[in-house]
């Protein structure tokens, strides 16, 4: 016997998200392509409603 959802359930098919800024290792915070950080564009925070890394949690043992 099939489980009904497999009947119905089908692949979304989202593509791969285009994330427009890149972590920077030295500055340990994610920066846009013109090198500014990546907080300090409003329209971009509302977008995407967040620009954290993993770089915080690997760090600082506190976190």
């Amino acid at each position: 016997m099939r489980p009904f959802a497999l009947n119905y359930a089908r692949p979304t098919g989202h593509p791969d998200p285009v994330v427009p800024y890149t972590f920077d290792a030295a500055l340990q915070l994610n920066v846009l392509d013109d090198g500014r950080p990546a907080v300090s564009d409003h329209a971009l925070l509302l977008a995407v409603g967040t620009t954290t890394s993993t770089a915080g949690s690997q760090t600082h043992f506190d976190d």
